[in-house]
């Protein structure tokens, strides 16, 4: 009974991974030949049937890029830089769509150290980083047996300082993975998916106006209360929008 009910399985979850490709590649052809609103539904599909994917979050928003719809562009581009964020094409195209947004937004200065983190950062995936630091991790032990074990000075010299170097790449290693996946689970940042939007002082529509944002602008969320999330812009300015008006990355 247990095998039959594993071969059931195992024919299921082929038939679904098939069928996934099937959309995917029909979904590329739509793509190819202009019919963008076919692409779009079909990359949709692929995504809820196969799970994330930094390659259809990017061709879906290169769909909804055509289809001239901005918002979901920069949201389906967001989400791809997410699991892969050292692609320069998703970041070049997500930038052109950032050029058609309404809100021309400077972001805070950031002190150069901590731009050159994420800079570094961004060179690799979650899992990339995740492999890089176990592999430095056993090249460390590696160097710690022939510095402890090998009788030759030079050998155990040379140990020595590129076992340094390795604890260095292996504890920045896996910063880099930790900081990368907190980004892919908090999920705190969102677009706005409304033309135009009136930020509140307050959670509630008698609240003050502050200011007002176009769609396809990335905010920070930083609380909720009911319908209502607490966002920051790029600039720092703070304030309340419904949460019907937003889509988180």
């Amino acid at each position: 009974m247990k095998r039959l009910f594993f071969i059931l399985t195992t024919i299921l979850l082929t038939a679904i991974r098939l069928s996934a490709q099937d959309s995917l590649q029909v979904a590329n052809a739509a793509y190819a030949k202009g019919d963008f609103a076919k692409a779009i539904e079909l990359y949709e599909s692929v995504l809820k049937e196969k799970g994330q994917s930094a390659t259809v979050y990017y061709n879906l928003g290169n769909s909804y890029y055509k289809a001239n719809k901005i918002a979901p562009s920069i949201l389906n581009y967001e989400r791809a830089l997410l699991l892969d964020p050292g692609n320069s094409d998703i970041r070049f195209n997500l930038e052109m769509a950032k050029l058609k947004t309404v809100d021309k937004i400077d972001p805070i200065g950031e002190f150069f150290l901590t731009s050159w983190f994420h800079s570094v950062q961004n060179l690799l995936s979650t899992d990339a980083w995740s492999k890089f630091g176990i592999v430095c991790f056993i090249l460390l032990i590696g160097c710690l047996f022939l510095f402890f074990f090998s009788r030759k000075i030079l050998l155990k010299r040379l140990s020595f300082y590129a076992g340094i170097c390795l604890l260095v790449f292996t504890i920045f290693g896996n910063i880099f993975a930790y900081d990368q996946k907190k980004s892919l689970t908090e999920r705190n940042s969102a677009i706005i998916f409304v033309p135009t939007t009136t930020i509140k002082s307050s959670p509630a529509d008698s609240g003050t106006d502050l200011f007002i944002l176009h769609e396809g602008t990335k905010v920070r969320l930083k609380s909720r209360i009911g319908d209502w999330n607490e966002i920051e812009t790029a600039d720092g300015n703070v304030g309340w929008i419904k949460s019907g008006e937003i889509e988180v990355i």
